[in-house]
């Protein structure tokens, strides 16, 4: 079995510089490191973490808390974080809450006696939960913001603004809202955007819900839109594509009797018919930015403020002017 004592003879310094290289790579030069590293990788040298541990205080792990892996949001962003601890030479712990805060706060609890910090995307529980979890372990929180809590958002207000002005420039004076499920912070902070937006443009909001963000519920709200609505804005992917179907059962057709447009580009919208109009979420840089920002905080180096991370509007043939039906 190779040692560190080996990956120190092989790097020519002494097994203390060697191991400050691999845990603790901020107290040695960059050439002494990299030297390090090298031998390291030629005598494939797997460090014990558990000694790592003991010696640094950190263990290289890092949690995970979604809400649940169904929904096609989460993929990318779990994907992104995982490349982000790759870089940083740590492992990731996935638990999944089942957006439920009792399991959530055990699930920290469990978490930050293992891990290093923890991620908490889209959390349920109340700040004051949030904050208790904060004060025994570093925290990021992802698409949530909780008082002076560091935070990596989906700027959900710019988002919503953005869909807006798209369906009122078009024309459109009598929008719908389809939206999320219960205590969400996000589908809050678009609630409150759109209403603004739409109400300084004159035009009238009807909001259906809240609702659970499935195939299903869209297909129910495709019933319960209100006749005078020209464009319907929709929450998620699942929401839309159940809304489609909902509408094309009932025999009125998209963009003619009614446009559609996404709260996120998670699905295949370009291949829907028609192409849906949909914000696209940097949802994997969110996952990589918050493990980044994790790592600092457990190096004592990163700032405690939020990162808002901008979406970007895909015009597809879904939405179009008022008055084609």
């Amino acid at each position: 079995m190779v040692t560190l004592a080996d990956v120190a003879r092989v790097a020519g310094v002494s097994k203390a510089t060697a191991s400050r290289a691999l845990t603790r790579p901020e107290m040695v030069t960059d050439a002494t490191r990299e030297r390090v590293r090298d031998a390291a990788a030629s005598l494939g040298f797997q460090p014990n973490r558990s000694a790592r541990a003991l010696t640094t205080g950190r263990t290289g792990l890092i949690g995970l808390i979604v809400p649940t892996l169904a929904n096609p949001f989460f993929s990318p962003l779990v994907l992104g974080a995982q490349r982000a601890a790759e870089e940083a030479d740590a492992h990731l712990l996935i638990s999944v809450s089942e957006a439920d805060a009792d399991r959530e706060a055990a699930l920290a609890a469990r978490l930050g006696e293992q891990a290093d910090g923890v991620v908490m995307v889209a959390p349920v529980g109340t700040d004051a939960a949030l904050r208790e979890h904060a004060r025994h372990r570093p925290l990021i929180l992802v698409d949530r913001r909780a008082g002076r809590l560091p935070a990596v958002v989906l700027d959900a207000e710019e988002g919503a603004t953005r869909l807006a002005d798209h369906l009122l420039e078009l024309g459109h004076r009598d929008l719908a809202y389809v939206s999320g499920p219960p205590g969400s912070w996000s589908d809050t902070h678009r609630r409150a955007a759109l209403a603004e937006r739409t109400a300084a443009a004159g035009a009238r909001l009807h909001v259906l819900g809240p609702l659970p963000p499935t195939f299903d519920a869209g297909i129910a709200a495709a019933a319960e839109l209100p006749g005078d609505a020209t464009a319907v804005l929709v929450y998620n992917s699942y929401l839309t594509l159940g809304l489609l179907h909902g509408l094309r059962a009932a025999g009125r057709r998209v963009p003619d009797d009614l446009s559609v447009a996404a709260g996120d580009d998670l699905t295949a919208f370009t291949a829907t018919d028609p192409p849906v109009t949909a914000l696209a979420l940097p949802v994997a840089e969110a996952g990589a930015t918050a493990v980044r920002r994790l790592v600092e905080l457990c190096a004592g180096t990163g700032p405690r403020t939020t990162t808002r991370l901008a979406p970007r509007l895909e015009v597809r043939a879904s939405t179009a002017p008022p008055g084609r039906r």
